[in-house]
């Protein structure tokens, strides 16, 4: 399917790997000239050559910390007008509720809360000006099912989406969407890291963990990144005016809800 974006420019923060690469991946693919975004100068340079290599596409890559102003500042110095912009941000590690500090509270909403939402500030009224845009954030599936340990970072997360609901309904006269993408377990890694974690705080072999985690959902597998990857193209092309302030899960069915 032709996405009907190709010459457009997109935004996508974090996304030197993982889910935002694969963001960065397919936007490419789709014809966009891509401004990707990380913290670590080699692997952020590695990705734009691996991505400039497969697709053809214009790469940009901006080495900086998206959740300050300076590191906002060169993403858009990078690109003044986009007409796409993929938020997403690492989140705080998990931890017990009863130790999560006022500092560590305040610390998980500006990364997840207040960075990207200052981003949508930047971008949006030149969006509604030029009559498009598409604004995808990547949240969490914690945003809709609790995950132990995860506390501060589903509450900033669904503080986000809360947030932006109201905000896509007033927007949306002037073709610009937003809307959120609820990860389950993806294969990078994240997972990789986590599995590690676990498997050492039981006392089993990683292997196991991994097993246990996968039997967990329906489908019977981790999510492949460029699932996630096509389901944002999809979200950010033409096709997709008639969608927004909605929540996209993609879990492999892990949620059980009837609605």
């Amino acid at each position: 399917m032709d996405l009907g974006i190709a010459g457009r420019t997109a935004i996508v923060c974090a996304s030197s790997k993982g889910l935002g690469r694969a963001c960065a991946q397919a936007l490419a693919e789709a014809g966009c000239t891509v401004v990707v975004n990380g913290r670590d100068a080699q692997t952020l340079e590695a990705t734009a050559s691996e991505i400039r290599a497969s697709t053809g596409a214009t790469v940009v890559a901006v080495v900086a910390d998206v959740s300050t102003r300076a590191g906002q500042d060169a993403l858009l110095a990078a690109a003044p007008n986009p007409d796409i912009l993929v938020n997403n941000n690492g989140g705080p590690p998990p931890k017990p509720f009863r130790e999560v500090s006022r500092e560590g509270l305040l610390e998980g909403v500006s990364q997840n809360l207040a960075t990207p939402l200052e981003l949508v500030q930047r971008v949006v009224d030149g969006m509604i000006a030029r009559r498009f845009g598409r604004i995808v954030n990547i949240t969490s599936a914690s945003v809709l099912t609790p995950l132990t340990g995860l506390d501060v970072s589903s509450a900033a997360r669904a503080g986000l989406t809360a947030f932006l609901a109201g905000v896509a309904r007033e927007v949306a006269h002037a073709n610009v969407t937003i809307n959120n993408i609820l990860p389950g377990v993806f294969a990078t890694d994240r997972l990789t890291s986590s599995t590690k974690r676990v498997a050492a705080m039981k006392n089993i072999s990683e292997e196991e963990v991994m097993k246990q985690r996968m039997a967990e959902i329906p489908v019977g597998r981790f999510g492949q990144p460029d699932e996630f990857g096509k389901l944002c193209a999809f979200l950010s092309s033409e096709h997709a005016g008639y969608i927004t302030g909605q929540n996209f899960l993609m879990d492999g069915g892990s949620f059980r809800a009837n609605f």
